[in-house]
């Protein structure tokens, strides 16, 4: 298992700067990965302030060597994909290849797409996840691109650099559970990020749900030989047998990633000082 810290881009991490120095700790502390959300806004009676999560991104790639770096994740279908394409490959040659693709519908809809006069059908929004991510994996690849789709169009294309990680960077996708739709995208990728409705952000998931969702994903595999990651998170103690045996179990289950966070409804969520207190403990050790 392998062990990240996830924070939104807001609040306190709505810095940049502040971004940098984080992703200094993270990996001198020894875990593996940083990842940020990928919000324009985030329950918009709440006024807060944000960054783009690709400027943030910038900062720490600049400032680190060896962790992996992304959101968590991108709703694709509110990007346009040509450039969405072009900033991930940016960061990649950026970071020598450290970049992992998180993908998702996003949300809230109504305020993410909707307060901007985008689409709010969710049967829409999938089509486009699923066209972007498509057109996404081809520019990638430095060949030229032309797509007749119900969504995007394009015209003998072509965009260089290709992403340094060939034949692209590991595309993980989001998705709530026990909902088989968007498991059954993930298999087409490289990873699953399941959100659990029995335990939202920052709580520990289910260990029986866990069971159920990598049994349905080993099934839907099938005799598929690609690593395939499967990425679990929640908040743990800084206390490595107390973190154990907490994650442990999930890691028996399959759980492939750690991806810590802190809980959604709590007042650390968009703070500094909790996070960086909790990342100079280092990552749970199994």
């Amino acid at each position: 298992m392998r062990f990240s810290i996830n924070v939104p881009n807001f609040g306190d991490f709505a810095d940049p700067r502040t971004v940098a120095a984080l992703a200094v700790a993270v990996e001198e502390a020894g875990w593996d990965a940083l990842f940020v959300w990928d919000h324009v806004v985030h329950h918009k009676r709440l006024r807060r302030t944000f960054a783009d999560p690709w400027m943030l991104l910038t900062a720490a790639g600049l400032a680190t060597s060896r962790i992996r770096l992304g959101a968590m994740v991108t709703p694709v279908a509110r990007r346009r994909p040509q450039q969405l394409a072009r900033q991930v490959a940016t960061l990649d040659a950026l970071t020598g290849g450290r970049v992992v693709f998180g993908a998702g519908l996003g949300g809230p809809i109504e305020d993410e797409y909707g307060s901007f006069g985008e689409p709010t059908d969710p049967v829409v929004l999938a089509e486009r996840l699923d066209e972007g991510l498509g057109l996404l994996e081809r520019y990638w690849s430095g060949e030229a691109v032309t797509f007749e789709g119900e969504h995007y169009r394009v015209d003998d294309v072509t965009l260089l650099p290709a992403t340094v990680q060939q034949p692209r960077p590991p595309v993980w996708v989001a998705g709530f559970w026990p909902h088989r739709r968007p498991m059954r995208r993930a298999v087409r990728w490289d990873g699953a990020v399941p959100l659990f409705a029995s335990a939202t952000h920052g709580f520990l998931p289910p260990l029986d749900e866990v069971r159920d969702l990598v049994g349905f994903l080993r099934q839907e595999r099938g005799d598929d030989e690609r690593s395939f990651e499967i990425v679990l998170g929640g908040l743990t103690p800084g206390d490595p047998a107390k973190a154990r045996d907490m994650i442990g179990p999930l890691a028996d289950a399959g759980a492939t990633w750690w991806d810590e966070r802190q809980i959604i409804t709590g007042p650390d969520l968009d703070k500094l000082e909790p996070v960086l207190r909790r990342v100079e403990q280092g990552p749970p050790r199994l």
